[in-house]
Formats: structure tokens, sequence, C-alpha cells
């Protein structure tokens, strides 16, 4: 069942990638740049970092470039609803990876406190650094610790997955245009045969 959730999250993620031009790396590198920058507790500014990290790639190495739009469009990937649950799990995670077992927290705390930070009546680029400043006082170094593997993982199998779904798509479509014109030849052929029948039959 196609819910209308389910079609945003087509029409904003996978709708991109179907008509990314070029490569299937090029595109691929986009959902994974997209895919690893949306894992990060940067709230409000993943889409400029993402336009920054490809003009510094088209600067110092263009070989190394990614479709822009498709990684932009990935940044969707945490969002308004996911947010809570992704953050939690990064400071989770730092916790872990510092050795801070006494600062694991329950998910209720953690989620009021996060709604209380994003809750700010500030906007602009003030509420961005306002956001960060509150949640590193809050947390500290292991949200931001623990967004790393995340990152790292998330990052691979955005750009792996994306990879292989475009070559098959690649391939299904070529078959649907060799069917197609397949139909079309055959048609043609029917066509041919059906228009000489009639001087065959005067010929007999």
């Amino acid at each position: 069942m196609i819910t209308p959730f389910n079609r945003l999250l087509r029409y904003r993620l996978v709708i991109p990638i179907l008509r990314g031009t070029g490569l299937p790396d090029y595109t691929a590198r986009g959902v994974g740049i997209g895919v690893a920058v949306s894992l990060t507790p940067l709230v409000g500014i993943q889409m400029p970092i993402v336009a920054g990290i490809w003009s510094l790639l088209r600067f110092v190495r263009p070989s190394w470039t990614f479709n822009l739009v498709v990684a932009l469009a990935w940044t969707w990937a945490t969002n308004v609803f996911t947010v809570p649950i992704v953050y939690y799990i990064f400071l989770q995670t730092g916790n872990l990876m510092l050795g801070r077992w006494e600062n694991l927290t329950a998910f209720g705390h953690f989620s009021e406190r996060l709604d209380a930070i994003l809750g700010q009546d500030v906007s602009g680029f003030m509420a961005v650094w306002t956001y960060l400043t509150s949640m590193l006082n809050e947390w500290g170094l292991p949200l931001f610790v623990g967004c790393l593997p995340w990152m790292v993982a998330g990052g691979w199998l955005g750009y792996r997955w994306s990879h292989i779904y475009i070559e098959r798509f690649k391939v299904a479509r070529r078959e649907r245009q060799a069917r197609k014109a397949a139909r079309k030849q055959a048609a043609r052929k029917q066509a041919v045969l059906k228009s000489r029948q009639p001087a065959t039959n005067s010929h007999h």
C-alpha cells in the first residue's frame, strides 16, 4: 500500500536518483555524500555543507564531484520526524565510544531537552548557532563523536545501494526498450505480410 508519506519519500529521495544524469558513480556519490551529511547533528546547515563540499571538490578534485541535486535531496534522509531518534542514537553511541557509561540517558528525557533546544525563538543563522551551542552545552562531545561511525556507514551504504539500484534500473529500462522495439518490428513485419496477402491470392 502506497501511503502519502511513502509517495513523498519516493518523490524526494528516489526520483532524483532516476533523473540523475551521467555515470551511476556520479549519482551514487551524491547519495553517499547526502546521507553522510544528513547523519550529523548540524541542524539547519546540512544543505550548505553539501554545497560547500561540492564546490571544494570541483576546485581541488573535479573527478570526485557528485550530483549536487541528488546529494541535497538526500540530506532529507533525516528530518523533523526522525531527528530525536537519530540524535539520541548519536549521543548514546558517543557515550559508549568514550566509555562514559554513566551518561547513558533515557530517550524520554533526551527528547524533552532536544524539543526545548529546537523550540527556542530564534531564526536565520542565529538559530543554527543557538542550536549547536545549546546541544554542545547540554551533551558535549559525545553527540558529535557518536555521529562519526554512522556517517561513514550510512554514506558507504547509500553509495553502494544507489549504485546497484541505478544499474538495475538502467538494465530494466534497456530491456523494456528492447521489448518495445521487438514488438514494433514484429508489427511492421505483420503489416507487410498482410499487405502482400491480396497480391498472393490474386496470383493463384
